[in-house]
């Protein structure tokens, strides 16, 4: 167990490198993630804050048809502190599920997931959201049809929508698909968080949740398309 000068501490299971071999730690107290340098034989000198007292966080809003197969792909990862299951893109304000299946409230079922650009970027979550879609279908995804269930990304800053941008425009590129990549790229709107049973639903439902994704075709279409899917 190592404490710095700032009162953190942190275990040697906690810590993990990035691309550029900084090296991540993790507060077991307040799970804040600091960077710390290294010496010459690996061992921890020195841990200090990135960019004041936490991480920075951002959110990405992601549509990919029923919710309850949208939490789990993100909510394995450090660097990915939430992932809410909700409702956004519509009309109505604070819709219920009943009235978003219906698809009269303009509303897209959505995971909003907030997370921490240093440690997990963007850009990777966009790879986790590609390889959980049809990117191809614009009336909704696998089993579930309608316009709730459409894909959808939904970006919250300009540096966002030209990241997603590319990203779409490399994965229509790519020859992976017979058919264009029509997934919207839209503004942020006002999220609405589902129902409490919605939440978490993967680890609350596990045996519903896996007939769900078995029956619905999603798994089988993924694991055609990318080499090993997940659920």
């Amino acid at each position: 167990m190592i404490f710095n000068q700032l009162g953190h501490i942190r275990s040697e299971s906690s810590q993990f490198y990035d691309r550029v071999k900084n090296s991540y730690v993790k507060c077991t107290g307040c799970r804040t993630f600091l960077l710390s340098e290294k010496l010459w034989n690996g061992k921890i000198f020195v841990i200090y804050y990135l960019r004041g007292d936490k991480i920075m966080t951002e959110k990405a809003t992601f549509a990919g048809g029923c919710f309850w197969c949208m939490v789990k792909p993100f909510d394995q990862f450090d660097g990915i502190e939430q992932v809410i299951s909700g409702y956004s893109g519509g009309h109505v304000e604070n819709p219920t599920y009943e009235q978003v299946k219906s698809g009269t409230t303009g509303h897209l079922e959505v995971v909003e997931i907030t997370f921490q650009p240093e440690v997990f970027s963007y850009e990777q979550l966009l790879d986790i959201f590609w390889q959980q879609i049809d990117p191809t279908d614009d009336e909704g995804q696998f089993q579930d049809r309608g316009p709730s269930y459409r894909a959808s990304i939904f970006v919250h800053n300009e540096r966002q929508r030209a990241i997603a941008e590319k990203s779409k425009q490399q994965l229509d590129a790519s020859g992976r698909f017979d058919k264009p990549v029509v997934t919207e790229i839209r503004n942020a709107a006002p999220f609405y968080a589902a129902e409490d049973y919605h939440q978490d639903f993967y680890k609350k439902n596990p045996e519903h949740y896996l007939n769900d994704r078995a029956e619905s075709g999603r798994d089988e279409f993924l694991s055609s398309t990318w080499v090993e899917v997940d659920a």
